[in-house]
Parts: C-alpha cells; sequence; structure tokens
C-alpha cells in the first residue's frame, strides 16, 4: 500500500483539500464553498477526495489550516494543525522554491508573506474589511450581471478602465452604481475594480513592504487574469499564478502532515459519521470561560476555550 497525506484549508468561504503522495504530487483535490457549515463541508471534501484517490494509497497523517482549523482539527483527528501563514508558506515553497514574496487574496482575507531562504521573515493580513477579497468581487458580478468566472476576460477588453473607490465595500459599491449611471460600460467598470483591488492591496497589506521577485499570486482571485496583469503592471515584475494556487494552503498541510515522524492512518468513513458542536460555560472562577465541546455520536472528541487548566474538558 502506498503512503499518502491529506491537507485541509477550511476557510469562511470556501472549503479545500488536497491529498499528495511521497513525492508531494497532489494525487487528489476538492474545492467548494463551506456556506457556514465547516463540518459538512469537510465531510463533502472528504468524500470527494476518496472518491478521486486511487484505491492502493492509504492516507498516514492529516494537517488543517484555515479559520476553523480547530474544530476541523478535531473531527478528523488531524496530527499537524497550523495558521494560514505557515500553511501558504511551505505550499508555494513546495511547488516554486524560489519565491520570495506570496501575495494572497482570498474569499475574506488578504495577506502578504516574505520570503527569505526559504524562511517566513514577515508578512501582514487584512481582516477588517472585505474590500478587494473573492467575496467583494463576488458580490460586485452579481451587481453587474456578469458571470464570476468571465470577470477577467471582460476587463481586458476594456480601453479606458474607471476610476473606482475600492479602499471601503460601501463607497466602492456606491462608486460603481454611479459609474453605471453616466455611462461607463461594463467592461470599464469591471476593469476599474480590477485595478482599485490591487491598488488596494498594495496600499493596505502591502504597505511599507519590500516586494523581492520571484512574485507569486495565490488565492481564488489569483484566477482573475486582469488582476494578475494589474498587479505585473504595478510591480513592474512577472507574477507567477501556480494552477493549484487557490489550493496552497491545503498542500502546505498536507506536507507538513508528511513531515510528522508519527502516523496516524485515517479512515475515510469520516465523511458519514455524525459531529455536533456544544457550547458550555465554566463556573469554576469569575472568567467564566467559553467552553467548545466536539463530540462524535456520544463521545467527546475535543473541547477548548478555558483561558486556564481549572475547568479543563467540560462534558
Amino acid at each position: 500500500m502506498n503512503k499518502a497525506y491529506l491537507g485541509i484549508d477550511i476557510g469562511s468561504i470556501s472549503t479545500k483539500g488536497v491529498v499528495i503522495d511521497t513525492a508531494n504530487k497532489i494525487i487528489a483535490d476538492c474545492y467548494i464553498w463551506t456556506n457556514g457549515n465547516p463540518i459538512e463541508a469537510v465531510k463533502s471534501v472528504i468524500a470527494e477526495l476518496y472518491r478521486q484517490m486511487p484505491k492502493d494509497y492509504q492516507v498516514c497523517n492529516v494537517g488543517v489550516t484555515g479559520s476553523a482549523r480547530r474544530l476541523v482539527g478535531a473531527v478528523l483527528g488531524a496530527r499537524v494543525v497550523k495558521n494560514e501563514i505557515t500553511a501558504h508558506a511551505i505550499g508555494t515553497l513546495t511547488v516554486k522554491p524560489d519565491a520570495r514574496t506570496i501575495l494572497e487574496i482570498g474569499g475574506q482575507d488578504s495577506k502578504i508573506i516574505l520570503i527569505n531562504n526559504g524562511v517566513v521573515s514577515d508578512y501582514a493580513m487584512n481582516t477588517l474589511c472585505a474590500a478587494g477579497t473573492g467575496s467583494f468581487l463576488s458580490s460586485q458580478a452579481k451587481r453587474l450581471d456578469v458571470p464570476l468566472h468571465e470577470f477577467g476576460i471582460l476587463a481586458l477588453t476594456s480601453k479606458s478602465p474607471a476610476k473606482i473607490a475600492a479602499r471601503c465595500t460601501v463607497f466602492a459599491e456606491s462608486d460603481l452604481v454611479h459609474k453605471a449611471q453616466i455611462g461607463y460600460s461594463k467592461a470599464d467598470i469591471v476593469a476599474g475594480l480590477c485595478r482599485a483591488i490591487v491598488l488596494n492591496y498594495l496600499n493596505n497589506v502591502g504597505k511599507g513592504k519590500q516586494i523581492r521577485e520571484p512574485i507569486v499570486f495565490q488565492g481564488g482571485v489569483s484566477k482573475n487574469s486582469a488582476v494578475v496583469r494589474e498587479f505585473e503592471k504595478e510591480l513592474g515584475a512577472p507574477v507567477y499564478v501556480d494552477p493549484n494556487g487557490h489550493l496552497m494552503g491545503a498542500l502546505g498541510m498536507a506536507v507538513l502532515a508528511k513531515r510528522e515522524k508519527t502516523e496516524a492512518p485515517f479512515d475515510f468513513n469520516i465523511a458519514n459519521m455524525e459531529f455536533k458542536t456544544v457550547g458550555t460555560e465554566c463556573t469554576l472562577c469569575a472568567n467564566n470561560c467559553e467552553i467548545i465541546n466536539v463530540y462524535r455520536g456520544k463521545t467527546l472528541v475535543d473541547s477548548w476555550g478555558n483561558k486556564c487548566d481549572r475547568g479543563g474538558t467540560k462534558e
């Protein structure tokens, strides 16, 4: 039986999963919307990965990252649970070892990661406003009645992009409506949005950062060819987009799972198991810590939330 390793990136907007072999080659992958239910989303991803996997492979370890990593890590019995910065850096360096700057725009947040000699030397994140993220683009695509996958293609046809104030979602939307009312074409408005996203990113997330080549752009927005072009114009340098750029966090966690010295074979039947979370409050001191318990059936799998050891695991 050949060894394989599973990586999951569970975000607020999308859930990604990959299975790699011992050579870090992706042998199964899945990308779906989280839809506000991370447990059901990850169960769907697990089922799809199992469907794709060659049957002569056994997953030996699991790694999890993302906003719901603690919850999903408990559900999957993950050996490795890491933050997104680590996961994206490892995933990127796996496919492009000489990368020095990672630009990442996801569904609800953006980040920049600077790498020196294969080690993360600096990073920054923007999680306060959704302006310039994937969810922002998606909402504007619906408003303009343009399929999201055609956004970049349409933008590249523009000869005179509109100036859109995209530093705030509210201002951007009102500006977009105004531009449409005074006669700007959809192509010019879309091109203006793509440019505004890049300027917003560089003036906020990338502010004060020394962006060095090779530059890698990833996350769902990296699929937008117009945004890629605008980054290249502003940075005056080529920007590399890997075909699996939307899976880098999951890939990074699969690689980290492979690096673990001890193994814990994974049972794909997890997709058919029932999980639930129950919130309780510890009353042993004035902190009144909110404790989250995760159950598989009636069995307590994990719990967290207490600020000290007094509360411990609370049934």
